[in-house]
């Protein structure tokens, strides 16, 4: 039987110049998920609008709707991405010991790599002359 593949969109609030929410969008895209990307200009405010309070009352990006299901952080995004649409494990493995490795990882770019870049933010002018170039 010939079976067509429904593609899922889902809703992504993000900001081109975030690594979180590039790498969010690179594991969409390794699982074939089609992401309605939704820029959130974080400088003038638009996370502390109520209905994005009401989706994520931490206010924070990347945050992910998927059919009223909406998860943020960019960890748990894409171990959600993986355990539920990714159609092997290779992204994510069942073997404990390789899913270790995985997650010894993800908690290292989370505790720190990601927060050794943090502490020396780019200032706002940069980030504003990159954004275009980071939107794919």
């Amino acid at each position: 039987f010939w079976r067509q593949e429904h593609i899922r969109i889902m809703d992504f609030y993000y900001l081109p110049a975030s690594a979180p929410c590039r790498a969010v969008i690179m594991t969409a895209s390794a699982i074939g998920i089609e992401l309605n990307k939704k820029y959130l200009d974080l400088f003038a405010g638009e996370h502390l609008k109520p209905e994005f309070l009401k989706l994520n009352p931490q206010h924070t990006i990347p945050t992910l709707v998927d059919n009223g299901f909406a998860i943020w952080d960019s960890r748990a995004i894409i171990v959600y991405l993986a355990e539920k649409y990714g159609k092997d494990d290779s992204l994510y493995p069942k073997c404990p010991k390789n899913r270790a490795v995985v997650n010894q990882r993800l908690y290292f770019d989370a505790g720190t790599l990601y927060q050794a870049f943090s502490e020396n933010p780019l200032p706002k002018r940069k980030i504003r002359r990159f954004l275009p170039l980071l939107s794919f």
